[in-house]
């Protein structure tokens, strides 16, 4: 009989509108790291909140077992106490508190009805020395990077006696020697005996550490194997529930001659040290048609460049020239300026800067070209709920209605309702910053075959991204950056560029 710490079975999750999990079986051996991988809406993230007690008894059917123990968690806290931990991709720490605070929080050590600081401090240095993080407990959490902030959360679960540690896109954020610090420290973890649930779309880091994978499709196991019996294009295949030959589509468009759009000497002060520049002197081009890559490590200024293109940084003062459509302009003081000039901006954070998770698709599309759905200030919704509903059919978004509200949706069809929303605004540029960040392989390859689409239609495209495959094999140029300075400039068709020659610009080398 399997030595198996966590055993679910049967387990079924509806939705309005939506079964979610269909007699979903689950089972993870005591001391492994377990890879649950799937698209977007296959069910995983439902899957792990039913186990870590986000949703409670009651709300599914089905038995699970930890340690041969059933288990009917009416909180988060139940499933603390029975030793599961689960650590979300957007990481719940509090930025202006400390290490020792966090690590901490809601599980403080009292004493005599007061907080035994000492020996919180104590405690948090062993937990920061079992992570492999060399700060000092007293050290503010928002002064520090991503990658140590994972360690944190990971430090603060550790703190909590955890059996079973869950991970949910650890990575996504990560630059990569922070990704692969982290799984250096799981493999530690497993080592000394923790159970890890790793969920991931990187299918090389799924690889690499697993010890036994399960697929979920469309709500249902599809198959649990050892990670000696898959390699990345089985694991796709059963992800998709197809053979995928290609991960990037064929390129149908042609870029024209005519240069749409044009930054010459853009150039952005700090706001704490005027005399040293965030952006320096950055001059791109992008042709009508033509899809262009921005690279760099994190921190070179590519998200800064957009934003600051955008009209979004009205108080920073900015200083160069802009050519768009053939014409000179002032930069844009405001992001409603440069929607109605013709450029749109998707922010990487869909769910902070892109969506409003709590309305409905119809009104997330719509909201950025209201003016053309308008007539003397008021909204035809009739005509509100035909483009919305042609944005669903268009781009295959998986939903019940136009009126779901977009915190039910995955990833991927979260990624396209934002697509639909840009789209209605009939932009000419449209400068798309991390597309495909924490969305599964089958959505990605829809959203690049949108993006040639839209180029091949005259739709000119800045995309920012931190994986470089996707860089070199969906743009015709590439712009590399490196300490708010362009570092290089590559066109795709020559086979001198390669991911060693983008890495070693952005690096300066």
């Amino acid at each position: 009989m399997e030595d198996y710490i966590l055993e679910m079975q049967n387990i079924t999750k509806e939705f309005p509108g939506v079964k979610a999990l269909d007699d979903v079986t689950f089972c993870v051996k005591k001391g492994e790291i377990h890879s649950l991988v799937g698209e977007n809406g296959a069910g995983k993230s439902t899957l792990m909140k039913v186990l870590s007690g986000v949703y409670p008894v009651g709300q599914y059917t089905g038995i699970m077992k930890i340690s041969g123990k059933e288990q009917e968690y009416n909180s988060v806290k139940d499933s603390e106490r029975a030793g599961v931990s689960i650590i979300y991709q957007e990481l719940g720490l509090v930025g202006t508190m400390t290490i020792c605070e966090n690590v901490f929080l809601g599980n403080e050590i009292v004493k005599n009805g007061h907080i035994d600081w000492d020996a919180q401090n104590r405690r948090c240095v062993e937990m920061l020395k079992r992570v492999n993080l060399d700060e000092k407990p007293n050290t503010v959490v928002e002064t520090l990077g991503t990658g140590k902030q994972q360690l944190i959360e990971i430090a603060k679960a550790l703190n909590k006696n955890v059996d079973i540690l869950i991970l949910d896109e650890p990575t996504s954020s990560l630059t990569e020697q922070d990704s692969k610090n982290l799984l250096d420290l799981l493999k530690q973890l497993r080592e000394s005996g923790m159970t890890c649930i790793y969920i991931s779309h990187k299918l090389n880091e799924v690889k690499e550490i697993s010890d036994t994978v399960t697929v979920l499709r469309d709500g249902r196991t599809i198959t649990t194997r050892p990670i000696g019996e898959l390699d990345e294009n089985k694991m796709i295949s059963y992800m998709v529930g197809r053979e995928m030959t290609d991960v990037y589509p064929a390129k149908t468009h042609t870029p024209g001659e005519e240069v749409l759009f044009e930054v010459r000497d853009w150039t952005v002060p700090t706001r704490k040290n005027p005399e040293k520049n965030l952006l320096d002197q950055i001059s791109i081009s992008v042709r009508k048609g033509e899809i262009v890559g921005i690279s760099g490590l994190m921190g070179a200024g590519r998200t800064e460049f957009a934003m600051s293109l955008f009209g979004a940084w009205q108080d920073k003062p900015c200083s160069g020239e802009i050519y768009f459509k053939g014409k000179k302009r002032e930069r844009f003081r405001h992001p409603r300026e440069a929607i109605d000039s013709g450029l749109m901006y998707l922010s990487e954070d869909r769910k902070r800067f892109g969506l409003l998770l709590n309305s409905d698709l119809k009104v997330n599309m719509t909201l950025s070209s209201l003016n053309k759905i308008s007539k003397g200030g008021v909204i035809d919704l009739d005509l509100e709920t035909e483009q919305a509903m042609q944005g669903v059919k268009d781009l295959s978004i998986k939903t019940p209605s136009v009126l779901q509200l977009a915190k039910n949706l995955s990833g991927g069809n979260q990624q396209k309702v934002l697509i639909v929303k840009a789209l209605l605004t009939k932009p000419d540029l449209l400068i798309l910053d991390e597309p495909t960040r924490g969305i599964d392989v089958g959505s990605k390859y829809e959203i690049y075959q949108l993006m040639d689409k839209m180029a091949k239609d005259g739709i000119s495209i800045i995309m920012i991204s931190s994986e470089l495959p996707e860089v070199i094999n969906m743009s015709d140029r590439v712009y590399v950056m490196s300490d708010g300075k362009i570092a290089g400039e590559f066109d795709t068709k020559e086979s001198l560029v390669t991911q060693e020659t983008l890495l070693q610009c952005s690096t300066g080398k």
